[in-house]
């Protein structure tokens, strides 16, 4: 995968549908004195799927990480739903509405499918987790049907496509208004990549949760985003309307193979 160069950065800001969701504005982020993150800035609005395209090292996942209270971001704000959230901890980010399906998955592999589905909703306060529970359930079998025959079954004995969706269903037993997952492609086949593609467009569709898709595979991503930001070294170099950004040259080339 190429690189954008510096004199090819451009921003084409297309109209945007929705209530602002998310405004991620001038965040850095350091791991020691190195700088992962140099003043990111982005918007997720409602109904909405966001790609975030770039290279391996590019910074992707430390932005996820950053968003979701598991590394904290040195300057910068982090707002969801107008209240700003950077300062906070993952499992009280996870109450305000988001949650997050992290690249290496991390099930607990040794429990069933059911408990690690339970686990998802256990972060919420008890009176909302009994209200939503069962719902979140229904929500999840309607998207990942085979998890329904596999409630009793050790998660580690699944295949890496029903992992992906435990990984997935277990975000959303968090009842979340926004939801970002980590390169939910890795390790699938072409024909599951294209399945989950489509699941995570039902998600967000169907179920009112604006997605922020952190992906390494541009072409899946830009079948299905509304609004495309492009990272490079720990900086957003582009950003516009995914069907403005798939005609960019720059992008042909350095993305899709053009």
């Amino acid at each position: 995968m190429g690189n954008v160069s510096d004199n090819d950065v451009c921003r084409v800001r297309g109209e945007r549908n929705g209530e602002l969701r998310l405004q991620i504005d001038g965040i850095s982020t350091f791991y020691g004195e190195a700088q992962a993150l140099k003043d990111v800035s982005l918007e997720v609005h409602s109904k909405e799927v966001v790609a975030i395209l770039g290279s391996n090292g590019a910074g992707k996942s430390t932005l996820v990480k950053t968003l979701t209270g598991l590394v904290s971001p040195s300057r910068g704000r982090i707002v969801l739903d107008g209240e700003s959230i950077e300062k906070q901890v993952a499992h009280e980010i996870i109450r305000k509405g988001s949650a997050c399906v992290p690249e290496s998955r991390e099930l607990f592999g040794s429990l069933t499918v059911r408990e690690n589905l339970e686990l998802g909703a256990y972060s919420l306060p008890n009176a909302v987790r009994k209200r939503v529970q069962a719902e979140r359930l229904e929500m999840v079998f309607s998207l990942f049907a085979v998890l329904k025959n596999r409630l009793k079954q050790k998660a580690e004995t699944l295949s890496g496509g029903e992992q992906q969706m435990l990984a997935m269903g277990r975000a959303l037993m968090a009842n979340p208004k926004l939801l970002a997952s980590d390169e939910p492609s890795l390790g699938l086949a072409p024909m599951l990549v294209a399945e989950m593609m489509s699941t995570l467009r039902r998600i967000c569709d169907e179920w009112a949760v604006s997605l922020l898709l952190v992906e390494q595979n541009a072409r899946a991503a830009l079948k299905i985003a509304d609004y495309v930001y492009v990272l490079e070294r720990g900086e957003i170099v582009l950003e516009g309307a995914c069907d403005e950004v798939i005609a960019s040259p720059t992008i042909q080339a350095a993305y899709l193979g053009g």
